[in-house]
């Protein structure tokens, strides 16, 4: 059997339960000859050898074979690598495995409580839907589009935390979903979850057992540009994969800027963001327009819209995008009038964008006279 150093986010508890299960109770450790330095935006924990070193951790002495490969798949799916170290515990000097990411040219220190205040539930978050794919895709798969089990863990979070008020809707319970099995056939920058359930009616029975699908997206955001002294709004176009794939006469489609939320940062500072990349437009006051799921029956995507003051006076538009997404974006500035003309004659057909110009018809006149 091998012994595991665990240090960095295998250190926390509950991520550590996530990936080994409740049972995994490790007894104090140490390493010398290494520092734990910050790698990555939501970091990790990797070795830099330095003499007069320590690294504060814990080890797992003996770790059966199946929890040795469950924990090995995680942390090559978070992109870790394997090394062989020697610990001291109270019991003296172990040979154990430490996982670990490329270090490279890093000088941040691991800063432990801190990471957990912030990281912690995220990515014990990322663990559930990267366990699940154990005996499915192999790890470097999963490695490949962390970024996007990144983003749907947040979202996760978000949905599991957010204000959900029940005052006409029913207030759910915590039985009354059961499932009975769960797949996930698809998974890339976006997945696809398949669900044998069952669910409870208003009359209080269970529904037979269900199959249901969803199309899992991440948390997104949207902001429509306004200029309250000029009375213009800023509309973005591109080519988008939905009305292609319909078969659309027309595949090019205006919208509000938008983009989806990164697991680190709130939505007011994607909407910002977004805004710089697509249109290099600096906003000043963000105005709330809704929360909502676009299309609740199929999707998992939650929007969070916007309305953006800025100063869109002539030449504020241009091309706009981030190449290295594949963006190629083209904005265009129109008087408040002629946006609603293109809403009305069919051209606008982006949800987001006609409930954010609707949103702002009901309060341009409260607008205009502050501006």
């Amino acid at each position: 059997m091998t012994s595991v150093f665990l240090f960095g986010r295998l250190r926390d508890r509950d991520v550590l339960h996530a990936v080994l299960g409740a049972g995994a109770e490790p007894v104090p450790a140490s390493l010398s000859g290494f520092d734990a330095v910050s790698v990555g935006a939501v970091p990790m924990a990797g070795l830099s050898a330095r003499t007069g070193g320590t690294v504060a951790g814990d080890v797992l002495i003996d770790l059966p074979p199946a929890l040795l490969e469950r924990l090995h798949y995680v942390m090559t799916a978070f992109g870790s690598a394997a090394q062989e170290v020697d610990v001291t515990s109270a019991g003296g000097t172990i040979w154990a495995r430490a996982y670990g990411p490329p270090v490279g040219d890093v000088s941040d220190a691991w800063d432990f409580p801190a990471w957990q205040r912030r990281f912690s539930a995220l990515v014990v978050a990322m663990v559930d839907e990267i366990a699940e794919e154990i005996g499915h895709r192999p790890p470097e798969t999963i490695a490949a589009r962390m970024r996007s089990v990144e983003a749907r863990a947040a979202a996760r979070l978000r949905a599991a935390t957010g204000d959900h008020p029940a005052k006409v809707r029913h207030k759910m319970a915590p039985d009354d979903v059961e499932i009975i099995a769960k797949r996930r056939p698809y998974a890339h920058f976006f997945s696809v979850e398949e669900y044998d359930l069952r669910h409870r009616r208003f009359d209080g029975t269970f529904t037979p057992v269900i199959e249901r699908a969803a199309w899992v997206s991440t948390d997104a955001v949207t902001v429509l540009p306004y200029d309250p002294v000029r009375d213009r709004v800023m509309l973005v176009e591109q080519f988008r994969m939905g009305p292609f794939v319909r078969g659309d006469a027309q595949v090019w489609s205006l919208e509000a800027i938008a983009g989806r939320t990164e697991p680190h940062e709130p939505p007011e500072t994607s909407a910002r963001r977004e805004a710089l990349e697509e249109a290099g437009l600096t906003l000043r006051e963000l105005i709330p327009v809704a929360n909502y799921y676009p299309s609740p029956g199929a999707k998992t995507e939650y929007l969070y819209s916007y309305i953006g003051l800025a100063d869109l006076p002539d030449g504020a538009a241009g091309l706009g995008g981030l190449e290295g997404e594949g963006e190629d974006i083209r904005a265009h500035v129109l008087p408040f009038y002629k946006a609603m003309d293109l809403f009305q004659s069919g051209e606008l057909e982006n949800a987001p964008a006609i409930l954010s110009l609707l949103w702002l018809a009901r309060i341009r006149e409260g607008l205009r006279p502050q501006a």
